[in-house]
Protein backbone atom coordinates (compact mmCIF):
# COMPACT_ATOMS: atom_id res chain seq x y z
CA UNK A 1 0.00 0.00 0.00
CA UNK A 2 1.62 3.24 -1.16
CA UNK A 3 -1.20 5.61 -0.15
CA UNK A 4 -0.16 8.44 2.19
CA UNK A 5 -0.99 7.92 5.85
CA UNK A 6 -4.61 8.78 6.54
CA UNK A 7 -5.51 11.01 9.48
CA UNK A 8 -7.48 8.93 11.98
CA UNK A 9 -8.91 11.27 14.62
CA UNK A 10 -11.19 9.77 17.24
CA UNK A 11 -14.21 11.49 15.67
CA UNK A 12 -13.60 9.71 12.35
CA UNK A 13 -13.45 6.32 14.11
CA UNK A 14 -16.74 6.99 15.89
CA UNK A 15 -18.42 8.33 12.75
CA UNK A 16 -17.69 5.18 10.77
CA UNK A 17 -18.74 2.95 13.65
CA UNK A 18 -22.10 4.72 13.99
CA UNK A 19 -22.73 5.12 10.24
CA UNK A 20 -23.86 1.51 9.72
CA UNK A 21 -27.27 0.45 10.91
CA UNK A 22 -26.13 -3.16 11.13
CA UNK A 23 -22.81 -4.94 10.63
CA UNK A 24 -22.31 -8.34 9.07
CA UNK A 25 -19.57 -9.08 11.62
CA UNK A 26 -18.71 -7.48 14.93
CA UNK A 27 -15.40 -8.58 16.46
CA UNK A 28 -14.73 -8.05 20.16
CA UNK A 29 -11.02 -7.96 20.93
CA UNK A 30 -8.21 -6.08 19.21
CA UNK A 31 -5.32 -8.50 19.59
CA UNK A 32 -3.69 -10.61 16.90
CA UNK A 33 -6.74 -12.84 16.43
CA UNK A 34 -9.38 -10.14 16.33
CA UNK A 35 -7.41 -7.78 14.09
CA UNK A 36 -6.49 -10.54 11.67
CA UNK A 37 -10.13 -11.56 11.51
CA UNK A 38 -11.33 -7.99 10.92
CA UNK A 39 -8.86 -7.48 8.07
CA UNK A 40 -9.69 -10.79 6.38
CA UNK A 41 -13.44 -10.19 6.63
CA UNK A 42 -13.18 -6.61 5.36
CA UNK A 43 -11.08 -7.78 2.41
CA UNK A 44 -13.87 -10.27 1.61
CA UNK A 45 -16.31 -7.38 1.32
CA UNK A 46 -18.16 -7.82 4.62
CA UNK A 47 -19.35 -4.91 6.77
CA UNK A 48 -17.05 -5.25 9.78
CA UNK A 49 -16.70 -3.56 13.17
CA UNK A 50 -14.12 -4.22 15.86
CA UNK A 51 -14.15 -3.04 19.49
CA UNK A 52 -11.18 -3.22 21.84
CA UNK A 53 -11.59 -2.48 25.56
CA UNK A 54 -8.05 -1.16 26.00
CA UNK A 55 -5.63 -0.48 23.14
CA UNK A 56 -4.85 -2.67 20.16
CA UNK A 57 -2.54 -5.50 21.34
CA UNK A 58 -2.53 -4.11 24.89
CA UNK A 59 -2.68 -7.62 26.36
CA UNK A 60 -1.01 -10.86 25.33
CA UNK A 61 -0.44 -9.77 21.74
CA UNK A 62 2.20 -7.17 22.67
CA UNK A 63 4.08 -9.45 25.11
CA UNK A 64 5.35 -12.24 22.87
CA UNK A 65 8.97 -13.32 22.33
CA UNK A 66 8.72 -11.40 19.02
CA UNK A 67 9.17 -14.56 16.94
CA UNK A 68 7.34 -15.71 13.82
CA UNK A 69 8.07 -19.41 13.77
CA UNK A 70 6.89 -22.82 12.70
CA UNK A 71 7.28 -24.31 16.15
CA UNK A 72 10.49 -26.30 16.52
CA UNK A 73 9.02 -27.82 19.70
CA UNK A 74 6.01 -29.07 17.75
CA UNK A 75 8.36 -30.87 15.36
CA UNK A 76 9.78 -32.85 18.28
CA UNK A 77 6.20 -33.79 19.19
CA UNK A 78 5.56 -35.10 15.69
CA UNK A 79 2.96 -32.45 14.83
CA UNK A 80 4.16 -32.11 11.26
CA UNK A 81 0.99 -30.57 9.84
CA UNK A 82 0.99 -27.79 12.43
CA UNK A 83 4.65 -27.00 11.71
CA UNK A 84 4.15 -26.95 7.94
CA UNK A 85 1.12 -24.65 8.26
CA UNK A 86 2.99 -22.22 10.52
CA UNK A 87 6.01 -22.14 8.20
CA UNK A 88 3.70 -21.20 5.32
CA UNK A 89 2.18 -18.40 7.38
CA UNK A 90 5.62 -17.21 8.48
CA UNK A 91 6.50 -16.70 4.84
CA UNK A 92 3.26 -14.82 4.19
CA UNK A 93 3.75 -12.38 7.07
CA UNK A 94 7.33 -11.69 6.02
CA UNK A 95 6.02 -10.65 2.60
CA UNK A 96 3.13 -8.61 4.02
CA UNK A 97 5.23 -6.50 6.40
CA UNK A 98 8.96 -6.52 5.57
CA UNK A 99 9.49 -3.42 7.72
CA UNK A 100 8.07 -5.20 10.78
CA UNK A 101 9.01 -8.86 10.21
CA UNK A 102 12.34 -10.23 8.99
CA UNK A 103 14.44 -13.42 8.97
CA UNK A 104 16.61 -14.04 12.02
CA UNK A 105 19.41 -16.53 12.49
CA UNK A 106 19.34 -18.71 15.62
CA UNK A 107 22.34 -20.49 17.08
CA UNK A 108 22.09 -23.48 19.41
CA UNK A 109 25.45 -23.74 21.22
CA UNK A 110 26.40 -27.28 22.17
CA UNK A 111 28.74 -28.56 24.85
CA UNK A 112 28.60 -32.25 23.91
CA UNK A 113 29.40 -33.79 20.54
CA UNK A 114 26.21 -35.84 20.47
CA UNK A 115 24.08 -32.73 20.96
CA UNK A 116 25.52 -31.14 17.82
CA UNK A 117 24.50 -34.18 15.79
CA UNK A 118 21.09 -34.48 17.47
CA UNK A 119 20.07 -30.85 17.09
CA UNK A 120 21.57 -30.70 13.62
CA UNK A 121 19.34 -33.52 12.42
CA UNK A 122 16.19 -32.11 14.00
CA UNK A 123 16.71 -28.58 12.74
CA UNK A 124 17.61 -29.80 9.26
CA UNK A 125 14.23 -31.55 9.20
CA UNK A 126 12.61 -28.26 10.23
CA UNK A 127 14.34 -26.54 7.33
CA UNK A 128 13.24 -29.24 4.89
CA UNK A 129 9.62 -28.82 5.96
CA UNK A 130 9.87 -25.16 4.97
CA UNK A 131 10.83 -26.20 1.43
CA UNK A 132 11.03 -23.25 -0.94
CA UNK A 133 9.99 -20.99 1.95
CA UNK A 134 13.22 -21.75 3.80
CA UNK A 135 14.93 -18.63 5.17
CA UNK A 136 18.41 -20.13 5.18
CA UNK A 137 20.26 -23.40 5.28
CA UNK A 138 20.67 -25.19 8.60
CA UNK A 139 24.35 -25.85 9.30
CA UNK A 140 26.57 -27.30 11.96
CA UNK A 141 29.17 -24.94 13.38
CA UNK A 142 32.49 -25.24 15.14
CA UNK A 143 33.19 -23.50 18.42
CA UNK A 144 34.94 -20.55 16.74
CA UNK A 145 32.01 -19.93 14.41
CA UNK A 146 29.55 -20.03 17.32
CA UNK A 147 31.65 -17.52 19.27
CA UNK A 148 31.83 -15.25 16.23
CA UNK A 149 28.05 -15.23 15.77
CA UNK A 150 27.33 -15.03 19.52
CA UNK A 151 30.16 -12.96 21.03
CA UNK A 152 28.62 -13.22 24.50
CA UNK A 153 28.20 -17.00 24.56
CA UNK A 154 29.74 -19.04 27.38
CA UNK A 155 32.90 -20.47 25.80
CA UNK A 156 34.06 -22.79 28.57
CA UNK A 157 33.47 -26.31 27.31
CA UNK A 158 31.91 -25.06 24.06
CA UNK A 159 32.03 -27.81 21.45
CA UNK A 160 30.18 -26.22 18.56
CA UNK A 161 26.59 -25.59 17.62
CA UNK A 162 23.90 -25.46 14.99
CA UNK A 163 22.54 -22.45 13.13
CA UNK A 164 19.01 -22.39 11.73
CA UNK A 165 16.67 -19.63 10.54
CA UNK A 166 13.31 -18.34 11.69
CA UNK A 167 11.88 -14.83 11.84
CA UNK A 168 11.22 -12.04 14.30
CA UNK A 169 8.82 -9.12 14.29
CA UNK A 170 7.47 -6.18 16.27
CA UNK A 171 4.21 -7.59 17.61
CA UNK A 172 2.44 -4.41 18.74
CA UNK A 173 3.38 -2.41 15.65
CA UNK A 174 2.20 -5.30 13.47
CA UNK A 175 -1.13 -5.15 15.33
CA UNK A 176 -1.45 -1.44 14.56
CA UNK A 177 -0.59 -2.15 10.92
CA UNK A 178 -3.36 -4.76 10.79
CA UNK A 179 -5.83 -2.28 12.32
CA UNK A 180 -4.94 0.47 9.87
CA UNK A 181 -5.04 -1.95 6.94
CA UNK A 182 -8.50 -3.15 8.02
CA UNK A 183 -9.62 0.49 8.17
CA UNK A 184 -8.39 1.05 4.62
CA UNK A 185 -10.52 -1.90 3.53
CA UNK A 186 -13.63 -0.36 5.11
CA UNK A 187 -13.71 -1.83 8.62
CA UNK A 188 -14.85 0.31 11.56
CA UNK A 189 -12.50 -0.01 14.54
CA UNK A 190 -12.49 1.60 17.96
CA UNK A 191 -10.00 1.05 20.75
CA UNK A 192 -10.68 2.03 24.36
CA UNK A 193 -14.30 0.93 24.01
CA UNK A 194 -15.63 -1.82 26.31
CA UNK A 195 -18.51 -4.16 25.61
CA UNK A 196 -20.77 -3.95 28.66
CA UNK A 197 -23.67 -6.17 27.56
CA UNK A 198 -24.78 -8.55 24.83
CA UNK A 199 -28.16 -7.95 23.15
CA UNK A 200 -30.49 -10.88 22.42
CA UNK A 201 -33.84 -11.25 20.71
CA UNK A 202 -36.91 -13.03 22.14
CA UNK A 203 -35.43 -16.39 21.09
CA UNK A 204 -32.15 -15.78 22.96
CA UNK A 205 -30.38 -15.21 19.66
CA UNK A 206 -27.49 -12.73 19.85
CA UNK A 207 -28.25 -9.56 17.87
CA UNK A 208 -25.51 -7.12 18.89
CA UNK A 209 -23.75 -5.45 21.80
CA UNK A 210 -23.88 -2.48 24.12
CA UNK A 211 -20.53 -0.72 24.55
CA UNK A 212 -19.02 2.27 26.34
CA UNK A 213 -16.55 4.63 24.71
CA UNK A 214 -13.93 5.39 27.37
CA UNK A 215 -12.92 8.69 25.77
CA UNK A 216 -16.37 10.31 25.71
CA UNK A 217 -18.33 8.13 28.12
CA UNK A 218 -20.94 7.60 25.41
CA UNK A 219 -23.00 4.40 25.27
CA UNK A 220 -23.10 2.68 21.88
CA UNK A 221 -25.72 0.19 20.67
CA UNK A 222 -24.38 -1.84 17.75
CA UNK A 223 -26.30 -4.48 15.80
CA UNK A 224 -24.62 -7.35 13.95
CA UNK A 225 -25.59 -10.59 12.26
CA UNK A 226 -22.53 -12.31 13.74
CA UNK A 227 -20.58 -11.48 16.90
CA UNK A 228 -17.15 -13.00 17.52
CA UNK A 229 -15.51 -13.11 20.93
CA UNK A 230 -11.77 -12.79 20.25
CA UNK A 231 -10.71 -11.48 23.65
CA UNK A 232 -7.92 -14.00 24.17
CA UNK A 233 -7.36 -15.04 27.74
CA UNK A 234 -10.46 -13.03 28.75
CA UNK A 235 -12.97 -14.93 26.53
CA UNK A 236 -14.73 -16.49 29.52
CA UNK A 237 -15.55 -13.06 30.97
CA UNK A 238 -17.41 -12.14 27.81
CA UNK A 239 -19.04 -15.56 27.58
CA UNK A 240 -20.43 -14.96 31.07
CA UNK A 241 -22.49 -12.07 29.62
CA UNK A 242 -24.20 -14.53 27.27
CA UNK A 243 -27.21 -16.65 28.19
CA UNK A 244 -26.89 -20.29 29.18
CA UNK A 245 -24.12 -22.31 30.91
CA UNK A 246 -20.52 -21.30 30.27
CA UNK A 247 -17.98 -23.84 31.48
CA UNK A 248 -14.51 -22.21 31.31
CA UNK A 249 -12.71 -22.58 27.99
CA UNK A 250 -9.35 -21.18 29.00
CA UNK A 251 -6.76 -21.76 31.65
CA UNK A 252 -4.17 -18.96 31.56
CA UNK A 253 -0.44 -19.54 31.60
CA UNK A 254 2.03 -16.76 32.32
CA UNK A 255 5.13 -16.05 30.26
CA UNK A 256 7.78 -13.63 31.52
CA UNK A 257 10.52 -11.79 29.63
CA UNK A 258 13.48 -9.80 30.91
CA UNK A 259 15.22 -7.18 28.75
CA UNK A 260 18.94 -6.44 29.10
CA UNK A 261 21.49 -4.45 27.12
CA UNK A 262 22.71 -5.88 23.82
CA UNK A 263 26.28 -6.38 25.10
CA UNK A 264 25.25 -9.42 27.12
CA UNK A 265 24.78 -11.35 23.86
CA UNK A 266 26.38 -9.35 21.06
CA UNK A 267 25.89 -9.82 17.34
CA UNK A 268 22.63 -10.08 15.42
CA UNK A 269 21.88 -13.77 15.96
CA UNK A 270 19.58 -15.20 18.61
CA UNK A 271 20.63 -17.88 21.08
CA UNK A 272 18.42 -20.89 21.79
CA UNK A 273 18.83 -23.29 24.70
CA UNK A 274 16.54 -26.15 23.65
CA UNK A 275 16.58 -27.82 27.04
CA UNK A 276 17.19 -25.99 30.30
CA UNK A 277 17.95 -27.66 33.61
CA UNK A 278 14.23 -28.25 34.20
CA UNK A 279 13.38 -29.24 30.62
CA UNK A 280 12.14 -25.90 29.29
CA UNK A 281 13.35 -23.68 26.43
CA UNK A 282 15.26 -20.40 26.80
CA UNK A 283 15.73 -17.70 24.16
CA UNK A 284 18.10 -14.75 24.09
CA UNK A 285 16.91 -12.64 21.17
CA UNK A 286 18.39 -9.37 19.89
CA UNK A 287 15.49 -6.95 19.43
CA UNK A 288 15.47 -3.20 18.80
CA UNK A 289 18.92 -2.67 20.29
CA UNK A 290 18.33 -4.79 23.41
CA UNK A 291 18.16 -8.52 24.20
CA UNK A 292 15.01 -10.37 25.25
CA UNK A 293 15.51 -13.23 27.70
CA UNK A 294 12.69 -15.70 28.22
CA UNK A 295 10.31 -17.18 28.59
CA UNK A 296 8.43 -19.05 31.30
CA UNK A 297 5.27 -21.17 31.31
CA UNK A 298 3.56 -20.82 34.69
CA UNK A 299 -0.07 -21.76 35.39
CA UNK A 300 -1.91 -18.88 37.01
CA UNK A 301 -5.43 -18.10 38.13
CA UNK A 302 -5.54 -14.31 37.88
CA UNK A 303 -6.47 -12.26 34.81
CA UNK A 304 -4.74 -8.97 35.58
CA UNK A 305 -4.41 -6.45 32.77
CA UNK A 306 -0.80 -6.02 33.94
CA UNK A 307 0.37 -9.39 35.30
CA UNK A 308 3.52 -9.33 37.40
CA UNK A 309 6.52 -11.65 37.09
CA UNK A 310 6.77 -14.19 39.87
CA UNK A 311 9.97 -14.31 41.88
CA UNK A 312 10.80 -17.84 40.75
CA UNK A 313 10.29 -16.89 37.08
CA UNK A 314 12.84 -14.08 37.32
CA UNK A 315 15.26 -16.40 39.11
CA UNK A 316 14.81 -19.09 36.46
CA UNK A 317 15.56 -16.77 33.54
CA UNK A 318 18.60 -15.20 35.19
CA UNK A 319 19.92 -18.58 36.32
CA UNK A 320 19.63 -20.14 32.88
CA UNK A 321 21.07 -17.06 31.19
CA UNK A 322 24.09 -17.33 33.49
CA UNK A 323 24.70 -20.87 32.23
CA UNK A 324 24.98 -19.79 28.58
CA UNK A 325 26.41 -16.24 28.67
CA UNK A 326 29.93 -15.11 29.57
CA UNK A 327 28.62 -12.00 31.30
CA UNK A 328 25.60 -13.23 33.27
CA UNK A 329 22.93 -10.55 33.69
CA UNK A 330 21.81 -9.72 37.22
CA UNK A 331 18.69 -7.99 38.45
CA UNK A 332 20.53 -4.68 38.26
CA UNK A 333 21.06 -5.23 34.51
CA UNK A 334 17.37 -5.65 33.71
CA UNK A 335 15.97 -2.65 31.81
CA UNK A 336 12.40 -3.92 31.72
CA UNK A 337 10.56 -6.97 33.06
CA UNK A 338 7.08 -7.90 31.89
CA UNK A 339 4.62 -10.76 31.76
CA UNK A 340 1.90 -11.88 29.37
CA UNK A 341 -0.94 -14.37 29.73
CA UNK A 342 -1.41 -17.16 27.18
CA UNK A 343 -4.97 -18.40 26.53
CA UNK A 344 -4.51 -22.16 26.71
CA UNK A 345 -7.67 -24.03 25.76
CA UNK A 346 -9.08 -26.47 28.28
CA UNK A 347 -9.65 -29.97 26.92
CA UNK A 348 -13.25 -31.10 27.13
CA UNK A 349 -12.54 -33.98 29.52
CA UNK A 350 -11.58 -31.79 32.46
CA UNK A 351 -8.95 -29.78 34.24
CA UNK A 352 -5.34 -30.68 33.38
CA UNK A 353 -2.45 -30.65 35.78
CA UNK A 354 0.04 -28.93 33.49
CA UNK A 355 -0.16 -26.24 30.85
CA UNK A 356 1.84 -28.52 28.57
CA UNK A 357 -1.23 -30.77 28.38
CA UNK A 358 -3.47 -27.95 27.17
CA UNK A 359 -3.94 -27.13 23.49
CA UNK A 360 -1.71 -24.43 22.05
CA UNK A 361 -3.75 -24.44 18.84
CA UNK A 362 -6.81 -22.27 18.37
CA UNK A 363 -10.36 -23.37 19.04
CA UNK A 364 -13.63 -22.03 17.59
CA UNK A 365 -16.92 -22.65 19.44
CA UNK A 366 -20.43 -21.42 18.69
CA UNK A 367 -22.85 -21.07 21.60
CA UNK A 368 -26.62 -21.73 21.36
CA UNK A 369 -27.06 -17.94 21.24
CA UNK A 370 -24.72 -17.93 18.20
CA UNK A 371 -21.95 -16.12 20.05
CA UNK A 372 -18.78 -17.27 18.28
CA UNK A 373 -15.68 -17.62 20.47
CA UNK A 374 -12.14 -18.11 19.18
CA UNK A 375 -9.11 -18.45 21.40
CA UNK A 376 -5.68 -20.08 21.54
CA UNK A 377 -3.23 -20.02 18.67
CA UNK A 378 -0.26 -17.73 18.13
CA UNK A 379 0.77 -14.67 16.16
CA UNK A 380 2.28 -16.66 13.30
CA UNK A 381 -1.03 -18.26 12.38
CA UNK A 382 -3.37 -15.29 12.84
CA UNK A 383 -4.53 -15.58 9.21
CA UNK A 384 -5.33 -19.28 9.64
CA UNK A 385 -7.45 -18.43 12.69
CA UNK A 386 -9.31 -15.80 10.67
CA UNK A 387 -10.02 -18.27 7.87
CA UNK A 388 -11.25 -20.92 10.31
CA UNK A 389 -13.56 -18.51 12.13
CA UNK A 390 -15.11 -17.25 8.90
CA UNK A 391 -15.57 -20.82 7.66
CA UNK A 392 -17.26 -21.83 10.92
CA UNK A 393 -19.53 -18.78 10.75
CA UNK A 394 -20.48 -19.58 7.14
CA UNK A 395 -21.27 -23.20 8.02
CA UNK A 396 -23.52 -21.98 10.84
CA UNK A 397 -25.33 -19.61 8.51
CA UNK A 398 -24.10 -16.52 10.35
CA UNK A 399 -22.11 -15.06 7.46
CA UNK A 400 -22.12 -15.49 3.69
CA UNK A 401 -19.35 -17.69 2.37
CA UNK A 402 -16.76 -15.65 0.47
CA UNK A 403 -13.49 -16.61 -1.21
CA UNK A 404 -10.28 -16.20 0.79
CA UNK A 405 -8.73 -12.77 0.45
CA UNK A 406 -5.29 -12.25 -1.03
CA UNK A 407 -2.66 -11.61 1.65
CA UNK A 408 -2.11 -8.01 0.56
CA UNK A 409 0.82 -5.96 1.87
CA UNK A 410 0.04 -4.13 5.09
CA UNK A 411 0.27 -0.40 5.70
CA UNK A 412 3.88 0.75 5.33
CA UNK A 413 5.03 -2.45 3.64
CA UNK A 414 6.96 -1.01 0.71
CA UNK A 415 10.44 -0.53 2.15
CA UNK A 416 12.95 1.58 0.18
CA UNK A 417 16.11 -0.53 -0.08
CA UNK A 418 16.90 -3.45 2.21
CA UNK A 419 14.98 -3.56 5.53
CA UNK A 420 16.99 -2.58 8.59
CA UNK A 421 17.34 -5.63 10.88
CA UNK A 422 15.00 -5.55 13.85
CA UNK A 423 17.99 -6.27 16.06
CA UNK A 424 19.02 -2.62 15.56
CA UNK A 425 17.80 0.21 17.81
CA UNK A 426 14.34 1.54 16.89
CA UNK A 427 14.03 4.29 14.33
CA UNK A 428 12.33 5.24 11.09
CA UNK A 429 12.86 1.78 9.59
CA UNK A 430 9.77 0.63 11.53
CA UNK A 431 7.60 2.97 9.43
CA UNK A 432 8.45 1.46 6.03
CA UNK A 433 7.22 3.59 3.15
CA UNK A 434 5.65 6.06 5.60
CA UNK A 435 9.03 7.23 6.90
CA UNK A 436 8.96 10.27 4.61
CA UNK A 437 5.57 11.33 5.99
CA UNK A 438 6.90 10.87 9.51
CA UNK A 439 9.93 13.03 8.75
CA UNK A 440 7.68 15.80 7.42
CA UNK A 441 6.00 16.25 10.80
CA UNK A 442 7.11 18.86 13.36
CA UNK A 443 9.81 17.55 15.66
CA UNK A 444 11.27 14.97 13.29
CA UNK A 445 14.78 15.93 14.37
CA UNK A 446 13.94 16.47 18.03
CA UNK A 447 14.61 13.33 20.03
CA UNK A 448 12.89 12.91 23.37
CA UNK A 449 15.19 9.97 24.06
CA UNK A 450 17.11 7.52 21.85
CA UNK A 451 14.65 5.89 19.45
CA UNK A 452 11.73 8.26 20.08
CA UNK A 453 11.26 11.62 18.36
CA UNK A 454 8.60 14.24 18.85
CA UNK A 455 7.36 13.45 15.32
CA UNK A 456 6.83 9.79 16.26
CA UNK A 457 4.47 10.84 19.04
CA UNK A 458 2.58 13.12 16.67
CA UNK A 459 2.38 10.36 14.06
CA UNK A 460 1.03 7.90 16.65
CA UNK A 461 -1.86 10.23 17.53
CA UNK A 462 -2.61 11.48 14.01
CA UNK A 463 -2.35 8.23 12.08
CA UNK A 464 -2.10 5.26 14.47
CA UNK A 465 -5.14 5.73 16.74
CA UNK A 466 -3.10 6.31 19.90
CA UNK A 467 -5.33 7.81 22.58
CA UNK A 468 -3.02 8.11 25.59
CA UNK A 469 0.55 8.08 26.82
CA UNK A 470 0.60 4.29 27.32
CA UNK A 471 -0.56 3.71 23.74
CA UNK A 472 2.45 5.68 22.52
CA UNK A 473 5.17 4.46 24.87
CA UNK A 474 4.13 0.80 25.13
CA UNK A 475 2.88 -0.05 21.64
CA UNK A 476 3.49 2.63 18.93
CA UNK A 477 6.95 3.04 20.42
CA UNK A 478 8.20 0.03 22.39
CA UNK A 479 10.10 2.09 24.95
CA UNK A 480 8.26 0.69 27.99
CA UNK A 481 9.33 -2.82 27.00
CA UNK A 482 12.90 -1.84 26.13
CA UNK A 483 13.87 0.63 28.87
CA UNK A 484 11.12 1.22 31.39
CA UNK A 485 13.02 3.89 33.34
CA UNK A 486 13.52 5.91 30.17
CA UNK A 487 9.80 5.56 29.39
CA UNK A 488 8.97 6.97 32.81
CA UNK A 489 11.32 9.93 32.31
CA UNK A 490 9.75 11.04 29.00
CA UNK A 491 6.14 10.23 29.93
CA UNK A 492 5.24 13.79 30.92
CA UNK A 493 6.46 15.32 27.68
CA UNK A 494 4.79 12.58 25.64
CA UNK A 495 1.50 13.11 27.48
CA UNK A 496 1.64 16.84 26.72
CA UNK A 497 2.22 16.14 23.02
CA UNK A 498 -0.66 13.64 22.95
CA UNK A 499 -2.94 16.27 24.51
CA UNK A 500 -1.85 18.93 22.02
CA UNK A 501 -2.32 16.63 19.01
CA UNK A 502 -5.71 15.30 20.13
CA UNK A 503 -7.13 18.58 21.34
CA UNK A 504 -8.00 17.11 24.74
CA UNK A 505 -6.74 18.19 28.17
CA UNK A 506 -3.72 16.40 29.56
CA UNK A 507 -4.92 13.27 31.38
CA UNK A 508 -3.11 13.62 34.71
CA UNK A 509 -4.43 10.37 36.28
CA UNK A 510 -3.40 8.36 33.20
CA UNK A 511 0.04 9.96 33.26
CA UNK A 512 0.50 9.13 36.95
CA UNK A 513 -0.68 5.57 36.32
CA UNK A 514 1.76 5.11 33.47
CA UNK A 515 4.67 6.44 35.51
CA UNK A 516 3.83 3.95 38.27
CA UNK A 517 3.64 1.16 35.70
CA UNK A 518 7.01 2.12 34.20
CA UNK A 519 8.57 2.13 37.67
CA UNK A 520 7.21 -1.37 38.24
CA UNK A 521 8.60 -2.66 34.93
CA UNK A 522 11.96 -1.10 35.79
CA UNK A 523 12.22 -2.83 39.15
CA UNK A 524 11.31 -6.31 37.91
CA UNK A 525 7.60 -5.75 38.42
CA UNK A 526 7.73 -6.05 42.22
CA UNK A 527 7.93 -9.88 41.91
CA UNK A 528 5.54 -11.70 44.19
CA UNK A 529 6.52 -14.79 46.09
CA UNK A 530 4.76 -17.61 44.29
CA UNK A 531 3.06 -18.64 41.08
CA UNK A 532 0.78 -21.17 42.74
Amino acid sequence: MNAPPEPLPRAALLDRLCAHGRFDLLVIGGGATGLGLALEAAQRGLRVALLEAADFAAGTSSRSTKLLHGGVRYLAQGRIGLVREALHERSTLLAQAPHLAQPLGFVVPTYRHRDTALYGLGLAAYDRLAGRRSLGRTERLGAEAVARLLPGVQREGLHGGVRYWDAQFDDARLAVALARSAWRHGAALLNHCSVTALAHDDHDRLTGVVARDHASGATLHLAAGCVVNATGVWVDRLRALDRGPTAPMVRPSQGVHLVVDAGHLGGEHALLVPRTADGRVLFAVPWLGKVLLGTTDTPCDGLAAEPRPFEHEVDFILREAARCLQRPPTRADVRSAWAGLRPLVQPAHGEPHSTRAISREHTVRIAPSKLVTVTGGKWTTERVMAHDVLEACAEAGLLPRRAHAWAAPLVGAAVPGAPVPLSRPPGEHLYGDEAAALHALPGADRWLCPGLSEAMVRFAVRHEMALGVADVLARRSRLLFLDAAAAGRVAGEVAALVAAESGRPLDAPALAGFKALAARYARLGDPVSTGD
